[in-house]
C-alpha cells in the first residue's frame, strides 16, 4: 500500500462506490461476481480494486464475528480517566484485557473509551478491577446497537 497518496487523490466514482458496498457486505465476493454487478470485466474489477488498495481506500479484508455466537452475550462501553502519572500504564493494561475489542483515546473528560464483551455480567468487576488503580472508569452495559458500524462512501 502506497502511503504518499493524498486523501484527495483518492477520487470515487460510482462503480468503485459500488465495489466498495458489495465487499463491505460480503469481503469474500468473487471479482467475476462484483464484475458481473458493475457491468465490467473481471480484469477490470481487478484493476480497480487494485488502486483502491494502493490508494488506501481499501485497507483490509475481514471475517466479521458475531460474539453471540461464541457465547458473549453482554456488551460494555467503559470510559476511562487515567489517574495522574499512569497513562502508560493504563495503556499497557487496556491492551493486556482480551474482552476489549476496541478502544479509542479520546479528548474531553476520559481519556480512553473501550468496548468490551462479556459471557456473563460477573466477569465485569475483575476487569475493572483490574483498571481502578490505574484510572476511575464509568460504565455502561449496551442494551442494543441502533447504528451498527456503517460504510462511510
Amino acid at each position: 500500500m502506497r502511503n504518499d497518496l493524498k486523501k484527495e487523490d483518492a477520487h470515487l466514482d460510482g462503480i468503485d462506490t459500488r465495489l466498495i458496498e458489495l465487499l463491505y457486505d460480503n469481503a469474500r465476493t468473487p471479482v467475476t461476481e462484483l464484475a458481473r454487478a458493475v457491468g465490467m470485466t473481471a480484469p477490470s474489477v481487478n484493476e480497480r480494486l487494485r488502486r483502491l488498495e494502493e490508494s488506501g481506500v481499501i485497507a483490509h479484508y475481514r471475517v466479521e464475528v458475531n460474539p453471540a455466537a461464541l457465547g458473549y452475550g453482554l456488551m460494555a462501553i467503559v470510559r476511562m480517566r487515567q489517574l495522574p502519572g499512569k497513562m502508560k500504564e493504563l495503556e499497557a493494561q487496556i491492551n493486556s484485557i482480551a474482552e476489549i475489542v476496541e478502544c479509542d483515546k479520546v479528548t474531553g473528560d476520559d481519556c480512553y473509551i473501550a468496548r468490551l464483551y462479556l459471557k456473563d455480567i460477573s466477569e465485569l468487576d475483575p476487569i475493572l478491577d483490574s483498571i481502578s488503580e490505574l484510572a476511575d472508569t464509568n460504565t455502561a452495559i449496551v442494551k442494543s446497537t441502533p447504528v451498527k458500524r456503517r460504510l462511510l462512501v
